[in-house]
């Protein structure tokens, strides 16, 4: 039972461990992808600190990187929850490994001084002389070699705890060391936060010395990013359009083949009823009367009222855009969000935002994040945009320095459309439409 009971132990620490190790693994690939965040940040914010007139992408910047320190601080939390509790783990499993191994050592002390007392072979011979039987005589035979052989494997058995338990003991000290070494990050990323937050105060004390200015630059932003959100939404509808057009045409000409069809069968249903008025006639029997023949009316054309998804292509593209809500690639390898969908404000200045605003490195390629067909590509103040159909959906990229597909053109998820600049602190502006209605992207790429 005993030994039952400590298999069931190291069950459990050879289980514990593992479930450790997966969960700190997991953590650690978190804040390392945190703080890959965090520095392209911060290159981005060491390029544009350097003027003296604060811009709208440095405050996003700076917000955000206070945001993702803050996240790292959260993981190192957890880093050191999940420590705890194995250091609290492997130390009872010690523990218990340590009374388990004094009772074997007991037991095993308590086998040697009876082999002591027998140990020569008269002494072992004389035990089984003072058999009653032969039965009893043949069963003493039996459990002195049983009892040779569970010695060994006991001695063999302590050797094993004795090795298990070093190496519970090591990667106890490795965990207490981790800690340790976890404790001292974590002072470290709260004195950079500390410091972070200095400088998000002194930004915003700058912003209230040239709010005038600083208002005037983001109206002009502002202006710049609604002159092109109004190209992007009337490229949309002229899509609406088109496929408007194109369903009617198809409805006209299906409501044109069955009136022909339906004349075309009034026509033969009168033809075979004068035939029939002819026979009547020559047989001198009465005669029919025949109903005069009405050509089908022109009903108005009807098309349904989602024009993107008229075709069983388009329907099936939307159906399989929607069922990858959450889990569509970035529009780029690495970046962070710098400001979000819907609506903004900064100082005394409101506005909007149609997508979200991602901060990425120089000369990033850009990619599309699901199949579709390439609707518009043109260029707007001096930058391009794309935008890709995918159904009733639409994503817009903007802020392109260059472009790598072409209107017409069919592309697949991942597929690279075009390039960032290569200078400064390229800011892509990404959007997904459902029609004409913004979405909000947040909720539908995923890393």
């Amino acid at each position: 039972m005993k030994l039952y009971r400590l298999f069931l132990l190291l069950f459990l620490v050879a289980f514990t461990g593992q479930t450790f190790a997966q969960s700190s693994s997991e953590l650690k690939k978190k804040k390392q992808a945190i703080q890959k965040e965090i520095d392209l940040l911060q290159r981005s914010l060491n390029t544009t600190v350097k003027g003296k007139k604060l811009t709208l992408s440095q405050i996003n910047a700076l917000n955000t990187k206070i945001s993702l320190m803050q996240s790292k601080i959260d993981v190192i939390n957890a880093e050191m929850k999940n420590l705890d509790s194995q250091i609290h783990e492997n130390t009872t499993i010690v523990h218990s490994l340590k009374d388990q191994l004094a009772q074997l050592k007991l037991q095993y002390a308590a086998m040697i001084r009876f082999a002591q007392k027998n140990k020569n072979a008269y002494s072992k011979m004389m035990f089984i002389f003072a058999s009653k039987d032969f039965h009893q005589a043949y069963k003493r035979i039996k459990y002195l070699q049983e009892f040779s052989r569970y010695r060994k494997k006991q001695a063999d058995f302590i050797q094993g705890k004795e090795k298990n338990l070093n190496y519970k003991i090591v990667i106890l000290d490795k965990s207490l060391k981790e800690k340790s070494s976890l404790l001292q990050e974590q002072e470290n990323e709260q004195n950079k936060l500390g410091k972070n937050k200095e400088e998000q105060a002194a930004a915003l004390n700058k912003l209230a010395k040239q709010e005038k200015q600083y208002k005037q630059d983001l109206d002009s932003r502002m202006k710049q990013r609604a002159q092109i959100d109004k190209s992007i939404q009337a490229a949309i509808r002229r899509e609406i359009e088109i496929a408007k057009r194109k369903a009617l045409e198809k409805a006209r000409l299906e409501a044109a083949r069955a009136r022909a069809a339906a004349l075309a069968k009034a026509k033969a249903e009168a033809a075979a009823l004068a035939r029939a008025q002819a026979k009547a006639r020559a047989e001198n029997k009465p005669v029919p009367v025949a109903p005069k023949v009405k050509e089908p009316e022109e009903e108005p054309v009807k098309a349904s009222s989602n024009y993107l998804t008229a075709t069983p292509e388009a329907a099936k593209l939307s159906s399989a855009f929607q069922n990858n809500r959450g889990s569509l690639p970035w529009p780029v390898a690495s970046g962070s969000i710098t400001e979000g969908f819907g609506r903004h404000k900064q100082g005394q200045a409101n506005y909007d935002n149609s997508g979200v605003t991602i901060t990425t490195a120089p000369g990033a390629t850009v990619r599309a994040v699901f199949e579709g067909k390439v609707t518009t590509v043109r260029t707007a103040l001096g930058s391009y945009f794309v935008l890709i159909k995918h159904g009733e959906y639409f994503t817009v990229y903007q802020n392109l320095h260059s472009v790598s597909v072409s209107p017409g053109e069919t592309v697949s998820t991942k597929q690279a459309i075009g390039t960032m600049p290569s200078g400064g602190s390229p800011e892509l502006q990404f959007q997904i439409y459902k029609g004409s209605v913004p979405q909000n992207p947040g909720g539908w790429i995923s890393r």
